[in-house]
């Protein structure tokens, strides 16, 4: 399928002395650990999410979430609702971009042909670069607190193309892909993010799709990503909202209590994660709320 322009432009468009924000909206996320975001000095290029209080942690360990932007924009914070509520799970999520200022616009207005991308692809792997570097950093409020070897890669839209290639990478356990999926052979309308669907077979770890269902732009790209995954186990759920999915409602709606889920499972090993998608009975086989996929599960 080929995206028209229009649409296309939608898929293309959507050390510790840093500054702390809390969301607009007083968003902490649900979870037992309420979450921050901050813009770091020794990150310049991404932003943080993280529990606030890191000794609450106790002896637990902050699984790494990197995400690439609705499309692949600067804004760190265009999908916070999403990654503050992971994070308030207990995990250390590094967003692409930066916090938008008052003279810095969260988002500036497609115009015809601006297909090109405000954050690199590999963005991503620096932030896993550089948790896990401030692991092991003197001083690092972070240091020993973070699971440097469990790791999602995961994007919206374009920055889901930008986690998909992320994936490759032998480091990540694996990839979250949220309204997104690669474009046929020579559809690619996005400068300087690459779609392949030979890339799938690079995928070494489970792979979870969120798609808007029917209405969503990116739903024939993402279905056909999935049925082409042989290896690996995965799992494409559809939540009926379209190409904006719920990343700004509350605690992040319903797509982040899928992604929340997974990742408790594959980064985790949590029972009550697992149960969510595998078995018969599993939570979101039978949740009126989105439709469920599997294949390649034991």
């Amino acid at each position: 399928m080929r995206l028209s322009l229009a649409a296309a432009l939608a898929f293309a468009s959507a050390t510790f002395a840093g500054t702390a924000a809390a969301a607009p909206e007083a968003e902490h996320g649900s979870g037992r650990y309420p979450a921050i975001y901050e813009a770091l000095p020794g990150l310049p290029d991404h932003v943080v999410y993280r529990p606030a209080d890191l000794t609450r942690l106790g002896r637990e360990r902050l699984p790494i979430y990197v995400w690439g932007n609705g499309g692949c924009s600067a804004d760190a914070t265009s999908s916070r609702n999403h990654l503050l509520e992971i994070a308030s799970h207990g995990y250390l999520v590094i967003a692409s971009g930066t916090i938008p200022g008052p003279a810095k616009p969260a988002a500036a207005p497609a115009t015809p042909g601006a297909l090109t991308v405000a954050t690199k692809t590999g963005l991503l792997r620096d932030a896993i670069d550089w948790a896990q570097t401030e692991n092991h950093r003197a001083g690092s409020p972070l240091a020993g607190r973070i699971a440097t070897d469990r790791i999602a890669a995961s994007g919206w839209s374009c920055g889901g193309l930008q986690a998909l290639a992320t994936a490759q990478d032998p480091r990540v356990t694996t990839a979250v892909i949220m309204n997104s999926g690669f474009f046929p052979a020579g559809a690619n309308p996005i400068n300087g993010v690459a779609s392949d669907k030979a890339m799938l077979a690079g995928l070494h770890g489970p792979v979870l799709y969120v798609l808007g269902g029917p209405t969503d732009i990116a739903a024939a790209n993402g279905t056909d990503d999935f049925a082409r995954i042989t290896r690996v186990p995965a799992a494409l759920v559809n939540i009926p909202v379209g190409h904006g999915g719920t990343y700004m409602q509350p605690h992040g709606g319903v797509g982040a209590e899928v992604v929340t889920a997974w990742l408790d499972w594959q980064l985790k090993g949590k029972s009550d994660g697992q149960a969510a998608f595998s078995g018969p009975q599993c939570r979101f086989c039978h949740d009126p709320r989105l439709t469920l996929a599997r294949k390649n599960f034991n």
